[in-house]
């Protein structure tokens, strides 16, 4: 879960600025999810540091920053997630609860558009946050976490859902895959605000970080652990922890990564891939990049519109016009109800 913290840059990372040259290595940097493989332990994953792209996401609507905090979570295993796709379609990851946070929506369009929104309840929020209440849990309450795969048209829709009640975005994700992936999988994500001094003053902005790794051994004896389910009838459910030695290497390993490693971009996806894995050797592979970039335009609006009767157009008219805004970018359509036909 993010700890409530920040922490201050003191000057530009060079990582940012390095422009990689002939047999030189290049870093992914900020908003690239970097897949990796530490075949020794039979281990695969990827993981990310979300920077630009996810503060222009969060202060387009200036989030409370409790909620800021949970939907950056919501974008960081939405494109750990969704970056894995290997067609054309969308990840979607949509929280349904009773708390104050009420509803989450993350969307992972391929090959790289993310866009998020949060909805909250201003005033039971507020409550919170002066009862200094203002863990995940509490913030979310009870509901479901709902993960999709969306091929398109024609196709069926994927759906694993998680009850989320007392429990962490992180947790609720090794729920899924434990119950719906049946692999082996742990995860861990952090975010915070850089705190950036400058001739103006101080400039905050929202980072976020995570890595995902699962156990997904080649040869048929290693896949068959003695923890791992044993089929119907097995009172066990199927194992997140198997008990190979490499799998529970891997949960040490993990285990010793830092929240402030997860975003600081002096430290980036690389390096800390390998200060985790550089004794067992771990191969990186080219980063994926991620935009935030939103699905809605003029024409999808319009054609919504042109679907409403003259009464539901007479509805929506407002001073005159019929005025969208989109709850993901905030965005605002304006069109003349004329053009629909409508009976003003």
């Amino acid at each position: 879960m993010a700890a409530p913290w920040s922490f201050v840059m003191l000057e530009t990372s060079p990582l940012a600025e390095h422009q990689p040259k002939l047999g030189e290595f290049g870093f992914a940097g900020d908003d690239h999810v970097v897949p990796y493989e530490v075949a020794p332990l039979d281990v695969r994953g990827r993981t990310v540091q979300l920077g630009p792209m996810l503060d222009a996401i969060l202060s387009r609507h200036d989030y409370p920053e409790p909620v800021a905090r949970l939907l950056a979570e919501a974008c960081v295993l939405t494109v750990l997630l969704g970056t894995s796709l290997k067609f054309e379609g969308k990840f979607i990851l949509q929280t349904r609860t009773d708390g104050p946070v009420d509803m989450l929506v993350a969307d992972f369009t391929t090959p790289h558009a993310l866009r998020a929104y949060a909805r909250f309840d201003a005033d039971r929020l507020q409550a919170l946050v002066a009862a200094g209440e203002t863990s995940q849990e509490k913030l979310l309450g009870t509901g479901v976490l709902a993960l999709t795969i969306d091929q398109g048209a024609h196709t069926q829709r994927y759906q694993g859902i998680v009850q989320l009640d007392g429990t962490s975005l992180e947790d609720a994700a090794r729920t899924y895959f434990r119950q719906s992936e049946q692999i082996p999988t742990d995860l861990r994500m952090s975010v915070a605000k850089l705190v950036t001094p400058g001739p103006g003053g101080a400039r905050e902005q929202w980072r976020a970080g995570g890595i995902l790794a699962q156990f997904l051994p080649q040869t048929p004896e290693r896949m068959r652990v003695p923890d791992i389910s044993g089929g119907d009838g097995d009172p066990r459910e199927v194992a997140h922890e198997p008990a190979d030695n490499s799998w529970q290497e891997l949960l040490a390993l993990l285990g010793t990564t830092e929240p402030t490693e997860l975003i600081d971009p002096t430290v980036g996806a690389e390096r800390l891939l390998y200060r985790l894995f550089h004794e067992h050797g771990v191969r990186v592979f080219r980063g994926v990049p991620v935009a935030d970039q939103c699905s809605c335009s003029r024409d999808k609006i319009r054609g919504i519109l042109e679907g409403f009767s003259a009464e539901e157009i007479d509805d929506s008219t407002e001073d005159g016009g019929i005025h969208v805004a989109c709850e993901f970018c905030s965005t605002r359509y304006d069109f003349d109800p004329a053009e629909f036909g409508s009976a003003q």
